[in-house]
């Protein structure tokens, strides 16, 4: 994935972007950050890695949590929202997921990882499941499937 590519779409498209980031622990915003000029596009990058942080910082209900899990596709929705509203940005990306090596359940194993994607008005969700490959693998992975993404979606 091309990082500047990313970052002179958002310049042209004149958008702004936000993360909330979980399981990447800011890899997502930290990728970003080693472009020149992102600063007229970055807003506001949080770690919002305890469920406490998503509820009050991020607005993620704690009944979706309850229900789904905090790897879930639902919760990754509402924290790309949460991350728009409070940054006022067009784009927002989030990330939530079981790095490892503990943390798994049955239906949850280690390397899944949820994503939420948010460019205007769209919101896209997706699940990825990059395998018991090591903590930062994990971590390395789910930050560069989801700025890939980011960069399908901006170049269409």
């Amino acid at each position: 994935m091309n990082l500047n590519k990313i970052v002179n779409l958002l310049i042209k498209d004149n958008l702004h972007i936000a993360t909330a980031e979980s399981c990447t622990g800011g890899m997502v915003c930290s990728k970003l950050v080693n472009v020149g000029g992102v600063s007229s596009v970055l807003d506001l990058s949080v770690v919002t890695y305890a469920n406490e942080a998503k509820i009050k910082l991020l607005g993620v209900n704690a009944d979706t949590i309850a229900k789904y899990g905090v790897v879930s596709e639902e919760v990754a929705k509402e924290m790309v929202i949460g991350i728009s509203r409070l940054a006022n940005s067009e784009v927002a990306i989030s990330t939530s997921g079981i790095a490892g090596p503990s943390g798994s359940t049955k239906n949850k194993p280690i390397g899944m990882v949820c994503f939420g994607l948010k460019i205007r008005d769209d919101i896209y969700t997706y699940t990825k499941y990059f395998g018991e490959i090591g903590r930062n693998k994990v971590r390395l992975a789910a930050t560069n499937f989801i700025l890939n993404e980011l960069l399908i979606k901006l170049e269409n």
